[in-house]
């Protein structure tokens, strides 16, 4: 049977337009059933605009209230039949095998740490990003922004969480896991990379010590562990760079590449690398360590993003990547400053 999504129709910055568009891809290339959570009359007339979705499993599930990017937290915990809620209660009561949203990440995270719970052995869920690398790989940079102050144990429950993420998605067998700081040397960083150091290369994983910003593309490292902090101005910056590079070249090919054959050409180069560049192929990032598939993805998600969003929570639940890290946690030492 296809996987049962739960997708926040209210999130995106131009919504609902982007979620009832990637839904409906979703649906008819992956066989998804989606559930589209929202304002139910908003809904239905902007679902009767395309033709052959009644044809398609895609389904409303009404929820009166939504959160939007300027709600204080006061708001959050006031709006109990917001979109975001209803959809992880879907999640928590096993009507939906995993759930999306492009809305508020802060909101987001909180309610899922409420609506959900935290895996046993986990102290912060952590939003994990992959990156394309020049080998046609993907590198998997956990946390970007859910913990903004962490302590070197939730680096290290990050680490293991990581490397099981990296198995169960990318197929990784043994990935290299790196911890981001300003040098290599085991001496370099903060107080937090150096004895965060000491607790990764205690475990049972495959730790190649200290790695630097350029590492999340030469394909040398498989998961790289950071706080929030840092993740999320590496994960920013990135897609900025990334945007900067795709302008400046399709700008160069247009004013250098004159014949019809070398323009033909030209534009398919483009059209790979600019794919490969693409953020939105990676479908969103998701909240690992809660019970339950959560996939955050951008405000300004396209239809793109949100069909390959739904894509990934699939993949996720498919893979059953929580029950992997809730047994691998399990089967460690007691981890340094985790719940019991």
């Amino acid at each position: 049977m296809p996987s049962v999504i739960a997708l926040d129709a209210m999130g995106s910055d131009k919504a609902p337009k982007p979620e009832i568009e990637g839904a409906l891809q979703a649906a008819r290339h992956h066989g998804t059933r989606v559930l589209l959570v929202g304002p139910q009359d908003r809904l239905k007339a902007e679902l009767a605009r395309y033709p052959g979705a009644r044809r398609l499993p895609v389904e409303i599930v009404h929820a009166s209230e939504v959160i939007t990017m300027e709600d204080k937290v006061e708001a959050i915990r006031g709006k109990r039949d917001s979109s975001i809620r209803v959809g992880l209660r879907l999640v928590r009561e096993g009507r939906a095998a995993g759930f999306v949203t492009a809305g508020n990440t802060g909101a987001a995270m909180a309610t899922a740490k409420v609506v959900l719970g935290a895996l046993p052995g986990v102290d912060r869920p952590a939003l994990a990003a992959a990156f394309p690398t020049v080998l046609n790989t993907a590198a998997v940079l956990l946390d970007v922004g859910a913990n903004v102050d962490c302590t070197p144990q939730n680096l290290e429950q990050f680490a293991v969480m990581g490397d099981i993420y990296c198995r169960s998605i990318f197929g990784v067998k043994k990935p290299r896991v790196g911890l981001l700081s300003i040098g290599e040397e085991e001496s370099k960083g903060n107080d937090l990379t150096r004895e965060a150091f000491q607790l990764l290369k205690q475990l049972p994983i495959q730790f190649i010590g200290n790695v630097e910003g350029r590492d999340l593309y030469n394909g040398h490292v498989d998961v790289i562990v950071a706080d929030g902090f840092v993740g999320n101005v590496a994960l920013k910056t990135s897609e900025g760079v990334a945007k900067l590079v795709r302008t400046v070249l399709k700008e160069t090919l247009k004013s250098t590449i004159t014949r019809q054959v070398g323009a033909y050409l030209s534009r398919n180069a483009f059209s790979d690398f600019k794919k490969r560049l693409d953020h939105t192929e990676y479908g969103g990032a998701p909240l690992l360590g809660v019970r339950g598939v959560c996939i955050i993805t951008h405000g300004s998600s396209n239809t793109n993003a949100i069909k390959n969003a739904i894509r990934v929570a699939a993949e996720f639940a498919e893979g059953r990547v929580n029950e992997t890290i809730e047994r691998e946690l399990a089967g460690l030492r007691p981890l340094a400053g985790a719940t019991p």
